[in-house]
């Protein structure tokens, strides 16, 4: 582009000077135009995104919840969907709040629905990859620095960094369950999202540790034992929920994700692209399905067929008008009386509105900054009730959105219904490798072989 001269008036312009080297010639239909009191457009994006690279093989995930038990069997395309291969899903017995509480009634659920999916994909399960919703997680953020002396930062000084917080979130009956760096910086450069190759005297990292009641844990390994699973990996809920029904974008500018289950609401902040916070809520959508069972004193059963083909968050004006055979406790299963819809909306609003009041004081109390300012993604069996979106929209005062597993086929063909499968889809995410951008690394340790190498690391550990 050609220098701007100012001509005064009445006088010529002066030859520029000569270029001592020749520019490209550029095509100025690609150059911006000239000011116009306007911002300049950015420039045209990238090349579409390739598809995302899955991890090769098939695997299986279980989702063990309170009101539902399902498994997964599934693998990823080369278009960077995920494909699920079987499935099958029991009603939950021995779990209660996400928690283990009678072992051999959880055992024969899991098996059953691990079982179906066998099945339908004919193919066996031995390890799985399974959900952390039981032993009240907590969710902690810890800086870690580890001095690096002016060399180039290896995977082994990750590890290290890694390890430091996971040894500093230790404390007695807890197990720690994800240590996630979300950022690192190197010297004074901060926003590091992978520090591997760069050179600097001391490395920091920001670490979201997440970790569980040791026993609680212990009783899920059993009882997975005795299902003849073993553990691949544990994951936490919200973290799954969060990886299937959330693109990107909403990932880097900040979202909540609220998992309304059967037996808890548990609740995943997301910000700069990762994990920043989790919480659970022992609260769900079987406290509703009890509250209208107690009132009308009719069974749990029929107080669920109540709340799933008729309940609703808010009230409209033909509920009175609407009149619902309830079938009461002890009388004949040929008697009915008649309840009217508004009876039952009335149970049910209070329980939703104290549910979502305490997704507001967590998210109030998280101190994570302005990532709590974002959308909030509803998702899990409980969000599918009639008007919960609205009245979330009102008491938490963001922008609410329903959301479902993205790019995964093979689900039931009934779409509406998928939320439910939120939890089990991102566990099949991470088990495919969409874990995050360091996703490729072994964080624990390697044991050095031979007593020379131990000798060795354990004075460079210390230099």
């Amino acid at each position: 582009m050609n220098d701007l001269v100012v001509v005064p008036q009445g006088s010529e312009p002066a030859a520029p000077a000569p270029r001592r080297r020749r520019a490209r010639r550029r095509d100025r239909s690609l150059l911006p135009a000239a000011p116009s009191g306007r911002a300049v457009a950015l420039p045209p994006p990238d090349d579409p995104t390739p598809p995302r690279a899955w991890r090769p093989g098939t695997f299986g995930v279980l989702d063990i919840g309170s009101t539902k038990i399902m498994c997964l069997i599934g693998r990823g395309e080369s278009d960077g969907t995920l494909r699920v291969l079987g499935h099958g899903w029991r009603r939950s017995h021995g779990v209660r709040c996400g928690g283990i509480v009678n072992l051999g009634d959880a055992e024969a659920a899991i098996r059953a629905a691990v079982g179906q999916a066998e099945d339908a994909a004919e193919r066996r399960l031995d390890r799985v990859y399974v959900n952390l919703s039981c032993g009240h997680p907590e969710s902690r953020l810890f800086n870690v620095r580890w001095p690096v002396g002016g060399r180039e930062i290896t995977a082994s000084d990750v590890r290290r960094v890694v390890t430091e917080g996971q040894m500093r979130a230790q404390s007695e009956g807890r197990s720690t369950i994800h240590t996630i760096p979300l950022d690192f910086s190197v010297d004074e450069t901060s926003g590091v999202p992978d520090p591997r190759g760069h050179l600097c005297d001391q490395l920091t990292s920001r670490l979201h540790v997440i970790d569980a009641s040791t026993t609680a844990l212990r009783n899920l390994e059993t009882v997975l034992s005795r299902a003849e699973l073993k553990i691949e990996e544990l994951v936490s809920a919200p973290l799954a929920s969060g990886l299937a029904v959330l693109d990107e974008d909403e990932r880097e500018l900040g979202v909540t994700v609220v998992d309304m289950g059967g037996g808890t609401t548990s609740i995943a902040i997301f910000g700069e692209g990762h994990l920043l916070h989790t919480a659970c809520l022992p609260v769900g959508g079987m406290h509703v399905t009890r509250d209208i069972a107690h009132v009308l004193s009719t069974s749990i059963d029929s107080a669920e067929w109540l709340k799933t083909m008729y309940g609703s968050a808010e009230l409209s004006a033909d509920d009175d008008m609407d009149l619902l055979p309830v079938q009461l406790i002890g009388d004949s299963e040929h008697q009915f009386v008649n309840i009217s819809r508004s009876k039952v909306v009335s149970i049910i609003r209070p329980r939703i509105e104290e549910t979502l009041e305490m997704v507001r004081d967590r998210l109030e109390s998280a101190g994570v900054g302005r990532a709590t300012d974002g959308r909030v993604v509803l998702t899990g069996g409980a969000s599918l009730l009639d008007g919960v979106g609205n009245m979330a929209a009102r008491i938490l005062n963001r922008q609410v959105r329903l959301g479902r597993p993205n790019a995964i086929r093979g689900l039931p063909d009934d779409a509406a219904a998928w939320p439910s499968f939120a939890t089990s889809a991102g566990l099949l995410a991470w088990a495919a490798g969409g874990g995050g951008a360091l996703g490729d690394m072994d964080f624990s340790e390697p044991r050095p072989r031979g007593m020379l190498r131990r000798v060795v690391e354990f004075i460079r550990d210390r230099v």
